[in-house]
């Protein structure tokens, strides 16, 4: 009788530690949702340091990988698409998820930077994540993130975020995820991936501190996302990046297709009284057959980035997705991009768009001219120091008829006045500068009339922060 007092009196001490280790398992690193993401915006961010050295170990894919492994290799449990570019990708990303969702797939979408929430980076059918998933995705990650912590090898802020995209997208069983590079490819976070598809968009001058001063050189870098025997498909390039891209893809074995060369692909701009200014494109595949399309967003640039959208979404066909290509259309005509060309007032009218190179500088330029009428435009601009602000600077002096410099909120923020006088050196034009966008936007409100025109680039960071500040709740 003794010894089955004894035995229970065991059992019951041995179930007391065993629950207090189960608690103990789970108990909780973050209460809170902010106590969450100061955790987390408290590790190297690369997108808001000034000096950065652009190597492999800076920028470590086995730390990636790594970490990675000791969440369970989310990644290798999904199916994914890489897209890679210089502009255009959160944009084709976008078109291509939104037709694929409207086919009735569980479509994960992961892109960067954010313009006003980091909630827009992580997405699935259009929903971007929630504080709870994000609060609950934090406390699985934070004992393997502070076990690298002990090595005195902590993640950075951008793997971390990306390591939860894919742990969001597998707890969620998506059907496939489109995946954005953040920076360059080669050494970018997301290039643990093993695709089945990959996307490039158009490559120019960008980050040249880090990937190049060269167009060779930041090809080759988007290149790296290129994997052996994987399908990729590209738009037209400038004939040195195209080079680039052709010779790696053959190295490696991978079928290259080019839209309006491999593909059959075209676009015109046209106006009607019901529908405005617009772009419509035509893409014809022997599996699909898209005609007088009309492209969701404005510009020429866009057409050429739902070409490539669409020739994706064929290439989905080939192998194995069941696309039906009107609930394509109707999806890509659901497309709405925050801080791309978005009207943010009426009175004034304010125009934002996140353009910050060269390239982008121009095409934002032409697509304001041929879909937005006005008298007279005040384009706002500031900009990142490491970006290609010269070039910026001389696309700029083509469209604005008046310019107010300032800075917005990012570390890496030029200051006005040394924009000022790399615009004078370009061009001589008249400018104006302010500290601070609040004062930036005080300055265009007094020089517009009713016809006239504010445009507020440059920068995410910028576009953020005019959103914050000018759009209604």
């Amino acid at each position: 009788m003794a010894m089955a007092t004894t035995r229970k009196k065991q059992a019951k001490d041995a179930g007391k530690a065993k629950k207090t280790a189960s608690v103990k398992k789970t108990k909780k690193a973050f209460r809170t949702y902010n106590s969450a993401m100061r955790y987390l915006f408290d590790k190297t961010d690369y997108e808001k340091q000034q000096k950065l050295r652009y190597n492999v170990t800076t920028f470590d894919l086995d730390r990636m990988n790594s970490l990675l492994k000791n969440l369970g290799n989310p990644h290798k449990k999904i199916a994914t698409v890489h897209i890679a570019g210089t502009k255009g990708k959160g944009s084709t990303a976008t078109m291509l998820a939104k037709m694929i969702e409207a086919n009735g797939y569980n479509v994960g979408l992961y892109t960067s930077p954010h313009v006003t929430t980091l909630h827009e980076r992580i997405a699935i059918n259009s929903k971007m994540i929630s504080e709870k998933q994000m609060l609950g995705l934090m406390n699985r990650m934070h004992t393997v993130i502070e076990k690298f912590a002990r090595k005195n090898d902590v993640p950075t802020f951008f793997e971390i975020i990306t390591a939860l995209a894919f742990l969001h997208f597998k707890d969620t069983n998506v059907d496939i995820a489109i995946i954005e590079t953040g920076l360059g490819g080669r050494l970018d976070s997301t290039n643990v991936i093993e695709p089945f598809l990959v996307g490039i968009t158009s490559i120019s001058i960008d980050h040249q501190n880090l990937l190049g001063n060269t167009i060779d050189l930041i090809a080759a870098e988007k290149a790296g996302v290129i994997k052996k025997g994987i399908p990729v498909i590209t738009v037209p390039q400038d004939p040195t990046a195209m080079k680039v891209l052709k010779h790696h893809a053959l190295s490696v074995d991978a079928p290259l297709s080019v839209t309006g060369l491999d593909i059959d692909f075209s676009s015109r701009f046209e106006s009607s009284r019901e529908e405005g200014p617009h772009t419509r494109i035509c893409l014809t595949t022997p599996n699909s057959r898209f005609e007088h399309l009309r492209v969701p967003l404005p510009g020429e640039h866009q057409a050429v980035n739902c070409g490539l959208a669409l020739a994706m979404l064929d290439k989905l066909k080939v192998q194995g997705y069941e696309i039906d290509d009107d609930k394509a259309a109707d999806g890509l005509s659901e497309v709405n991009l925050i801080g791309r060309m978005e009207i943010i007032s009426n009175d004034p009218r304010v125009i934002v768009d996140t353009a910050h190179n060269a390239a982008s500088i121009h095409a934002l330029i032409h697509a304001i001219g041929q879909h937005v009428p006005y008298d007279s435009m005040v384009i706002i601009f500031g900009c990142n120091s490491d970006k290609d602000v010269r070039g910026m600077l001389e696309q700029l002096q083509y469209g604005a008829d008046k310019v107010v410099f300032t800075r917005s909120n990012s570390p890496k923020a030029m200051y006005p006045e040394n924009l000022a006088e790399i615009y004078t050196d370009v061009c001589g034009k008249m400018y104006q500068t302010a500290m601070t966008l609040r004062e930036a936007v005080r300055i265009a409100k007094n020089a517009v009339s009713r016809e006239d025109l504010i445009c507020i680039t440059g920068s995410f960071y910028l576009v953020g922060q005019a959103k914050e500040q000018l759009q209604p709740n």
